[in-house]
């Protein structure tokens, strides 16, 4: 697969997100937060369990206990990033949620920096710069316009910048994407039915309305969208990964105006502008310093 195909893997994902967080949002009416991740799992685990199966007998080589503690890892880290975001879109909008969400597109490069000293294309941090200024505009040009829900919106990122990063090593390392998604959610569907069970009240009546945003959350939102996330950061970097990805905060604001009826101002639309542009500087200036070839895991 070459890196013009998995960023548009990544592309994809980031519009199936976008819509997700009109199901996030919407399902909040009927169930708690833990409740709704816990179960949106649990449907991305069985959804996509038996394309992990056939991933594994096709492999040649087998998981260590190491690889497997990386994915328990990486979905610790998913549990926390989607928490926070649940939580904070309970007190902010679809579109805020989406586009502070989509700071871990600066987050991301330092994360891997941290962890792994790798340094990005200085095209890559250019593009998250500009990503950053268009989240900025979001906000009207000043922070004292966001809520507690925004503020847990870009704790959430931060998680999400370590998740990304993580992938990005461990999905190219072991060349098992599919089974690595699948063990995100498996972990993620435990850890959200422990804290429903302890935290929130269960009635069957309210899964059975809040029954279309969990399927979708989970097969589509969950299961496909973070799977492809897996499979494309396989033949690219993760701070251009999150570049790509970052896409959902421009997905979210499209289906919040046309399904919610929420409106961005022009400043928001422009911010809109500034993550498309982000999204060509990453792709465009790194490809024209090198010569076109696929990427091999």
């Amino acid at each position: 697969m070459s890196r013009i195909q998995a960023n548009l893997l990544l592309l994809l994902a980031g519009a199936v997100w976008g819509m997700g967080f009109v199901a996030q949002s919407t399902a909040m009416a009927f169930v708690g937060p833990f409740l709704f991740i816990g179960l949106r799992f649990v449907a991305a685990t069985v959804a996509m369990l038996p394309f992990a199966l056939i991933e594994s007998a096709r492999s040649t080589e087998r998981l260590t206990p190491q690889n497997w503690r990386a994915f328990a890892v990486i979905g610790a880290n998913l549990f926390a990033a989607i928490s926070f975001q649940q939580l904070g879109i309970m007190s902010t909008t679809v579109t805020n949620s989406g586009f502070l969400t989509g700071l871990y597109v600066v987050l991301t490069p330092i994360c891997g920096v941290l962890l792994f000293r790798e340094w990005p294309h200085i095209a890559v941090w250019t593009a998250a710069l500009i990503a950053l200024a268009g989240i900025w505009l979001l906000a009207g040009g000043q922070l004292s316009t966001l809520t507690k829900g925004d503020w847990l919106s870009i704790l959430g990122a931060l998680f999400c910048g370590f998740q990304l990063a993580l992938i990005g090593r461990h999905a190219r390392k072991t060349g098992r994407p599919v089974t690595l998604a699948v063990t995100e959610f498996a972990v993620c569907a435990v850890l959200g039915l422990s804290l429903a069970i302890a935290l929130e009240p269960i009635s069957l009546a309210a899964i059975q309305n809040a029954a279309p945003q969990i399927l979708y959350a989970g097969i589509f939102s969950g299961g496909l969208a973070f799977t492809l996330q897996a499979i494309g950061q396989r033949y690219t970097t993760s701070a251009q990964a999150a570049i790509f990805l970052s896409s959902e905060a421009v997905f979210a604001a499209l289906f919040g105006a046309w399904l919610l009826g929420e409106r961005l101002p022009p400043i928001g639309w422009l911010g809109c502008g500034f993550i498309l542009v982000a999204i060509l500087v990453a792709e465009m200036i790194p490809a024209l310093k090198r010569k076109p070839a696929a990427l091999t895991p």
